[in-house]
């Protein structure tokens, strides 16, 4: 984008110029004809307009779903409603542009008045915040799951995810003002009996919506270890008893039976038996190495709402 000053005239021209090309659906020619110059300027205005961001172009490419395999997801899983998106392109950042678009569609079609929805964290959940289109309903209440991350990945820490998805929706944020894991079990419970902690898990046991990723126990992949939440060894802990996921911190093995440890109690988020109550959990998730953790989180009823990606509902449903 260009940066060098132009007269405010010259703005107003440029955006008569752009209106009428794209909004009015004029041909340069007649453009150029009825400002009285010739079909090269306008050409070269209109080109001007986008440098100065006067004009700004969104592609918004169509999203396909595949029905043959949401349907065999549905079948073999018992799972209430699944968006499988079509893809051709099985690069990771544009598989999760996808998936957020995808999710964003599921979660427009469940908002209304005074609706409650829980948030946990992770770059499948910030994707379907980027993707949520702004609206105006102040009643929504924002409720975020898990505390925080800490210091690192900011973007997609559950606080930041709350704030920015309540301002796009123009609800109102509660949140968790406490790490994510603490030293003890002790401080934990501390935490949550705390006045203005205790709010936002309490109001985390009303939402009828969840937005949730699926974390998987892969070192290279586990979001908790690459944030630097957990260690490697607390990773090998859940890896030596078959944990191959989590949704929110409730981790669970392959065939969706849940792990308990005296070390999960020094976690802060959503408990089990309350997020199973929450009427509508929203699973996201994409890729290969997050197959087990999928399978697991389908089979353990965490989620009943899956948004995945053609390439991995193949795998799944092998």
């Amino acid at each position: 984008m260009a940066t060098e000053r132009i007269s405010d005239k010259r703005i107003s021209l440029l955006a008569d110029v752009a209106e009428m090309y794209y909004i009015e659906g004029k041909d340069q020619s007649d453009i150029a004809l009825e400002l009285g110059v010739t079909r090269s300027m306008i050409s070269r205005m209109l080109t001007e307009a986008r440098n100065h961001g006067i004009v700004e172009i969104k592609v918004v490419r169509p999203i396909r779903s595949n029905h043959d395999l949401e349907e065999a997801i549905m079948a073999k899983f018992g799972i209430e409603s699944v968006f499988v998106v079509s893809l051709e392109d099985t690069k990771p950042e544009k598989m999760l542009i996808t998936l957020g678009r995808a999710a964003a569609e599921v979660l427009k079609k469940q908002i209304r008045a005074d609706l409650k929805i829980g948030v946990a964290w992770g770059t499948a959940v910030s994707a379907t915040v980027d993707a949520v289109q702004v609206m105006s309903e102040p009643s929504i209440k924002v409720v975020q799951l898990v505390g925080a991350q800490g210091a690192r990945n900011v973007e997609y820490d559950g606080h930041a995810l709350v704030q920015r998805l309540a301002e796009k929706l123009g609800g109102e944020g509660y949140y968790i003002n406490a790490p994510y894991l603490c030293q003890t079990a002790e401080i934990a419970q501390s935490m949550r009996d705390t006045r203005g902690i205790k709010e936002t898990i309490d109001m985390g046991k009303e939402i009828q919506v969840a937005l949730l990723g699926i974390g998987t126990t892969e070192t290279e992949y586990s979001s908790y270890y690459l944030s630097g939440l957990l260690s490697e060894d607390e990773i090998e802990v859940f890896r030596k008893y078959g944990v191959v996921g989590d949704i929110a911190s409730n981790y669970f093995n392959l065939d969706g039976s849940p792990f308990y440890d005296d070390f999960l109690n020094r976690m802060i988020a959503i408990k089990l038996e309350d997020l199973k109550r929450v009427p509508v959990r929203i699973g996201i998730a994409g890729g290969s190495i997050k197959v087990n953790a999928i399978i697991g989180a389908l089979n353990s009823k965490l989620v009943n709402y899956l948004v995945t990606d053609s390439f991995t509902a193949r795998l799944i449903t092998q």
